[in-house]
């Protein structure tokens, strides 16, 4: 699971599949709510301080 940024988004895809072998599900974090998941604010790559927008599942 990858919490990310626009930028960020095509990188977290490939790491995903690179680990994964399949297509992740892309969810817009505006549009998911989990009761007990708070999503991080910022983007989870490395340096990156951008709002975080996309959960890679």
């Amino acid at each position: 699971m990858y919490v990310v940024c626009k930028e960020h988004l095509e990188i977290a895809i490939d790491r995903f599949v690179d680990e994964y072998e399949e297509a992740p599900d892309l969810y817009a974090l505006v549009e998911v709510s989990f009761k007990a998941w708070e999503p991080p604010h910022e983007c989870e790559e490395k340096g990156c301080k951008h709002e975080a927008l996309f959960l890679v599942l």
